[in-house]
């Protein structure tokens, strides 16, 4: 198999990949597995693997999703904890790729500027270190994330501009940054503030997560006891096991809530006040005004967020921001927050193909326009697809149903001697537009406009739950609403 070649060389390939974090690092395995003869590169902008994991340095960064199905299926998670830190997942990364001789295939600081096809190769360009590259790929493998890595979601917050303290947003955090003894204000309620208030308590002097409505917040566990099964079982059929058990409670809590949501808001907010201290109250603070799982649930690995709460070094607050000066936030309840550093985890500005300019036959592709293809191509994008991972369920069991799926399509195609493959719609007047990502968070909904379009059915659907996906991968129908040619 060629490995990678330098820039200067502007080389041809069978495939390119573009992104080394979790989902480029697995579509590589998949295609030097099934095609070892196949020459393929994967384009990275940064100077390291891992992707998210290795862009984030905020305190505490962590999955959350369990390693048992946010992991790879051919190199099993093989620590005691389900949800790991951005280093250990960044740290797993790179040994997985050195295993299996995919890092001699990454290269580095190759930021890819456009992506053009012209009938039957796609055209590459490529910024590196200043210097300008060409590449050309027969098939093109988007595993660029779904967000913006240089802008942050921009959020209106009144008079953040007149705050004399430090404002810091945890996808640019400063690594110099010492926040010991400080008062922070965490304005937010996802994920991303839910891990900062435990950890920052640690060493601040007060830790305030301010939110202007509730999400839910549910601890598990966060370390695998060794049970009986373990120990009578090889640690590949117990490490089996255990993706499966997390794969299938995950799905089935997901069903769950959508069947029963009354029930499962009354469980989590049982076992939400039964952490809580004295003093701060499930109403409003843990009392989201929308039902399980139509947005994200909010992972707390050993309860360690409402042990910060307990410790008496963090605090929560809801209510509406009516402005901020130079020391602290005025609500509109009349209550006053003072603060030396203000934390805005107000989400992420989404981006499918990582902002890449694509043109299609001298056209510019404007994919806001287009449905996708069975979750992973696009309507009109010719031998190119784009991984995503799910919403309700790990990143990585998506992104890998959809390197199972190409893979068997690019059998296909070599097999009956075709060379492209592209998904046609010629009538979308029967069909109902929707978003391709089922749940209504905000970073979502507002994204929604610039992200392609999802019916109910296949094949122009995005992702759907990973038991149809997989079940599709491995047989479903790879011609319906695909032209293809030689």
């Amino acid at each position: 198999m060629g490995e990678a070649t330098p820039a200067s060389a502007t080389p041809s390939f069978d495939g390119i990949i573009i992104g080394a974090g979790i989902s480029g690092i697995n579509a590589a395995y998949r295609l030097a597995s099934d095609f070892p003869d196949y020459r393929y590169a994967i384009l990275e902008a940064r100077d390291s693997i891992g992707g998210t994991w290795d862009l984030f340095r905020y305190p505490g960064i962590r999955s959350d999703s369990d390693l048992y199905t946010f992991g790879f299926p051919w190199y099993p998670w093989n620590q005691p904890n389900p949800i790991a830190e951005g280093k250990n997942i960044v740290a797993y990364l790179k040994d997985a790729a050195t295993a299996h001789n995919i890092t001699p295939h990454i290269l580095f600081q190759h930021s890819v500027q456009s992506a053009e096809w012209d009938q039957q190769m796609w055209t590459i360009d490529v910024d590196h270190d200043g210097t300008e590259a060409r590449f050309s790929a027969k098939f093109l493998i988007f595993g660029t994330g779904y967000y913006d890595y240089h802008k942050a979601l921009q959020t209106m917050i009144p008079g953040i501009q007149d705050f004399q303290g430090n404002v810091i947003h945890p996808q640019f955090w400063p690594e110099d940054f010492d926040y010991t003894d400080k008062s922070i204000i965490v304005i937010g309620s996802g994920a991303t503030a839910v891990t900062l208030v435990p950890n920052l308590a640690k060493k601040a002097s007060r830790v305030t997560m301010l939110q202007r409505s509730p999400s839910y917040i549910f601890s598990l566990p966060n370390s695998m006891k060794r049970g009986w099964l373990s120990r009578i079982l090889p640690t590949k059929i117990a490490y089996y096991f255990n993706r499966m058990w997390y794969l299938g409670s995950a799905q089935f809590m997901f069903r769950f809530s959508r069947w029963y949501p009354a029930a499962v808001r009354a469980a989590i907010e049982k076992k939400t006040s039964a952490q809580l201290p004295l003093g701060i109250p499930l109403n409003p603070h843990f009392n989201p005004r929308y039902n399980p799982w139509e947005q994200r649930l909010c992972l707390c690995p050993d309860g360690d967020f409402f042990k910060a709460l307990c410790s008496g070094k963090a605090q929560v607050e809801t209510g509406i921001i009516e402005t901020i000066d130079s020391d602290g936030i005025q609500l509109t309840s009349g209550q006053r927050l003072s603060a030396d550093t203000i934390i805005t985890a107000t989400g992420l500005k989404l981006q499918l193909a990582g902002g890449i300019r694509i043109i299609v036959n001298g056209e510019k592709f404007d994919m806001s326009k287009k449905y996708m293809w069975n979750g992973l191509m696009l309507q009109d994008l010719p031998n190119a697809a784009i991984l995503l991972g799910y919403t309700n369920a790990s990143w990585t069991l998506g992104a890998d149903a959809s390197m199972l799926s190409i893979c068997r399509l690019l059998k296909l195609m070599e097999s009956k001697g075709y060379s492209v493959a592209c998904p046609d719609l010629s009538d979308s007047t029967q069909l109902e537009p929707g978003p391709i990502l089922n749940l209504n968070s905000t970073y979502i909904t507002r994204a929604n406009e610039q992200l392609p379009k999802g019916a109910s059915q296949r094949p122009w659907i995005g992702r759907a739950n990973y038991f149809s996906d997989l079940y599709f991968a491995k047989f479903g129908d790879l011609s319906q609403g695909l032209k293809l040619s030689s």
